[in-house]
């Protein structure tokens, strides 16, 4: 049975490659905020989802002295083809596997278990995601995460724990609307009195 880290405690320290082969300790990053989030695999449709928030958030939690790790069983070959379609700016780290064996990484975090997938026990990724604190403690936990909204619910999260104001995001612009193709609009003339 897995069992995840709990809040106000100290999380496992790490030493995994990313990307681009250069190696990752949570030590690492004392003093900064650690945005670890767990996913099951590279390019698929949720993952992509998840990925992409953090990258649209990114600047948001560098300003607010946080990195974000995406950490997976994928290789770092895998993940950097990953991160270069989706221009992901952050770390993805690959805990791989030894061969017969978890995740050592996701199996320290209690993320590697039983899950429900279509209505199938299988054994994988649970999502998951540690909010890390300057010294190397759990400051919030997020367990088997929905996408929608995820990164946003973090960065919320890191401002509360810091007691900044939230980030707040603009609504988006509708898009102007369009005359219908092939109808030009018509204009009318004022009927002059004779």
């Amino acid at each position: 049975m897995n069992t995840t880290i709990p809040v106000n405690s100290p999380a496992p320290d790490f030493s995994l490659p990313d990307q681009a082969g250069k190696k990752h300790r949570l030590k690492d990053y004392r003093g900064k905020y650690v945005v670890l989030y767990f996913y099951p695999d590279d390019d698929t449709p949720l993952c992509t989802t998840e990925a992409c928030q953090f990258r649209d958030g990114h600047a948001d939690f560098a300003a607010h002295n946080a990195v974000v790790l995406g950490v997976s069983p994928n290789t770092p070959a895998e993940h950097d083809a990953f991160a270069a379609k989706f221009s992901l700016p952050f770390p993805l780290l690959a805990d791989v596997p030894a061969k017969n064996a978890k995740p050592p990484v996701c199996e320290a975090y209690g993320v590697w278990g039983e899950k429900n997938m279509y209505g199938k026990i299988v054994v994988g990724m649970i999502r998951t995601t540690y909010l890390i604190d300057p010294k190397g403690n759990v400051a919030h936990r997020w367990d088997r995460v929905k996408t929608p909204g995820h990164a946003q619910a973090v960065l919320d999260a890191l401002l509360q724990v810091q007691g900044a104001a939230p980030v707040k995001k603009s609504p988006p612009k509708p898009a102007p609307k369009k005359a219908p193709a092939g109808k030009a609009a018509k204009r009318k003339t004022p009927v002059r009195a004779k």
